[in-house]
């Protein structure tokens, strides 16, 4: 018998009874079968979720095990070596073109992204960049910038 079943028998118990709702205990009692049959509908849902959920999490897996296949039947020779090549060292760094970034809701706070030689993207506020440099975490290249305010006329 499921939990739905046996939360219907109980209020069929409960009517067949023929218990006074009038009554204290006869409160109770409905109020309770009541609370089962809502945890009972709510906890049918919840399974039904986890079904679904373990569900598409199967075709995910079924889908990274294919692109797993994928990139393991690969042949090195497909790589192109150009993609994997580090830029020039000693390229010089144009900061004049900083991009802003994320804005987090602060309005106070914006994020200022520049690529390093070395390819990494390094995040960063406006403190940092009043500061004049930032080192690269990735090749430890100290870059250097200043900051223009182009409100000053």
């Amino acid at each position: 018998m499921t939990l739905s079943e046996k939360s219907a028998y109980l209020k069929g118990l409960m009517d067949g009874m023929k218990l006074s709702t009038e009554t204290d205990e006869g409160k109770m009692i409905a109020a309770i079968v009541e609370l089962l049959g809502d945890v009972t509908k709510t906890l049918s849902d919840v399974q039904e979720t986890t079904i679904a959920i373990s569900d598409e999490l199967d075709e995910i897996e079924d889908d990274l095990d294919a692109i797993e296949d994928f990139i393991m039947s690969m042949d090195e020779d497909e790589f192109d070596d150009e993609d994997f090549d580090d830029e020039d060292e000693d390229e010089d760094y144009d900061f004049e073109d900083l991009e802003e970034g994320f804005d987090f809701g602060d309005e106070e706070t914006t994020i200022y992204e520049v690529t390093c030689a070395c390819g990494e993207v390094i995040a960063f506020d406006e403190e940092t960049l009043e500061e004049g440099s930032i080192v690269c975490e990735n090749c430890g290249e100290k870059l250097e910038f200043s900051f223009d305010d182009e409100d000053e006329e």
